[in-house]
């Protein structure tokens, strides 16, 4: 339970009560320090870390490497996993965890934690979680309609002369670029039985070291005009490229079980990410809004009427992300990951598309220093727009809500037809005469 004075602490002062009364001791002292070290540490360090990038933007800037150090030394370093994974984790509940986290790494090392054996899991996970490596998933093609992914064709073939080793050829895109030297391992989707009758089970995941012969980068994607160094997003191709069989994870065909179980926190990763930058930019529109330099017709920018309304609906927009969001961790806490997949859904088509026209009304605000560098919000309204693609567009995860929502219409007109019944009923009673409805 919250005291009185973290109640109204920074860090705890957006939660609703029925999240500060789930907090457990363990949890609120992480979250105060991780407050702190986010004011202290990272955010003073961002235009440095900008500056850093300038002169190699595919090596990770020597003060992110600082900071990494630093945090391992206050215990504030991999928070993410939550409590079911045992020793690897630090005991918090998804609810308890809901604060900015690094993709790809949360996805991949919950992957790796979840479905690898031991000795993929030393070779390839604890320099994951030790922060001496860094990692991709790569599973969209750009050959295919891969936001069904039962489409997606890269082959995984069995070297007939040596079924230890598997031949991978095709195309994929968005795996972190190879540049990178931090970049050690790829996570690949792809088919394996094209044959099979199951297309849920066509697919296997495998371990891609980066060095692996035949496995080429042929460019940088930028998304929007960003780079996104120094992680990037490369275009790969795949041939002939030979992986030893020892790589593949959980068993042959079973690629769509390691996704689903990778892209629901994956998901809602994203989007504990995008309300931590949209709370930036919505502090940046009331430094604007109330910056005395600033003053159109004699006026400060927040005087206007439509700004105040604005600034209104931002701040209640917010905070609706919020409470999605944390819906969603609670309903992962409670009944897992797959019984809360219309919780993560939800979050998944809601708070991309909301950020975005938070930070879009924020830029608005600036006005024409808005769309410069002068600001970081053109960056989080990329990432933004990004996320509405990223782990699958939300047009799908609307036909998946969509979807599931009609399955529930048989039950409901049921209830409506008892309705009908029992007005009829009433009508007897009362002596009303019963009127048609369509």
């Amino acid at each position: 339970m919250l005291s009185a004075e973290d109640r109204v602490h920074p860090a705890f002062a957006r939660l609703p009560p029925w999240v500060q009364e789930k907090l457990s001791p363990k949890a609120i002292d992480y979250i105060r320090r991780v407050h702190h070290w986010v004011e202290t540490e990272c955010v003073p360090a961002e235009r440095v870390v900008k500056a850093q990038l300038a002169v190699n933007k595919w090596k990770t800037p020597p003060l992110i490497q600082e900071l990494r150090v630093k945090a391992k030394k206050e215990g504030l370093f991999n928070l993410f996993l939550p409590k079911s994974f045992g020793d690897l984790s630090p005991g918090l509940t998804n609810l308890e965890r809901t604060m900015n986290c690094h993709a790809p790494e949360t996805g991949n090392i919950e992957l790796l934690a979840k479905y690898c054996n031991e000795g993929q899991k030393q070779k390839w996970l604890l320099p994951l979680l030790n922060g001496e490596t860094s990692s991709a998933y790569s599973m969209t093609e750009p050959d295919v309609a891969s936001s069904d992914a039962t489409n997606i064709a890269c082959r995984i073939t069995r070297d007939p002369k040596d079924p230890d080793t598997l031949v991978v050829n095709g195309r994929k895109l968005y795996g972190n670029v190879a540049w990178n030297e931090d970049l050690s391992v790829y996570i690949l989707m792809a088919c394996s039985d094209p044959e099979n009758p199951d297309p849920w089970k066509r697919h296997t995941t495998i371990i891609v070291p980066k060095p692996t012969p035949g496995f080429r980068i042929v460019r940088n994607l930028t998304i929007m005009g960003y780079d996104c160094a120094p992680e990037g997003h490369g275009e790969y191709i795949y041939e002939n490229a030979r992986v030893p069989a020892a790589n593949i994870i959980l068993g042959e065909g079973r690629a769509f079980e390691i996704a689903q179980g990778r892209l629901g926190p994956g998901r809602i990763h994203h989007c504990m990410r995008l309300i931590g930058q949209t709370e930036r930019a919505y502090e940046l529109a009331l430094i604007r809004a109330t910056d005395p330099r600033k003053k159109p017709r004699g006026k400060l920018i927040g005087e206007f009427d439509s700004n105040i309304e604005r600034i209104a609906a931002m701040r209640i927009q917010l905070d609706s992300m919020r409470l999605v969001v944390l819906n969603a961790a609670h309903t992962m806490d409670v009944h897992g990951n797959k019984s809360g997949r219309y919780a993560i859904a939800q979050s998944k088509i809601i708070v991309p598309e909301m950020a975005a026209n938070i930070i879009d009304e924020c830029m608005q605000m600036y006005g024409g220093q808005g769309l410069t560098q002068h600001t970081a919000l053109p960056e989080m309204w990329m990432y933004a727009r990004f996320v509405r693609i990223a782990d699958g567009p939300d047009a799908a995860h609307r036909h998946q809500v969509g979807r599931d929502q009609l399955k529930t219409a048989a039950a409901i007109k049921g209830r409506h037809d008892g309705y009908a019944k029992r007005y009829e009923e009433l009508c007897r009673t009362w002596g009303v005469e019963k009127e048609e409805f369509a």
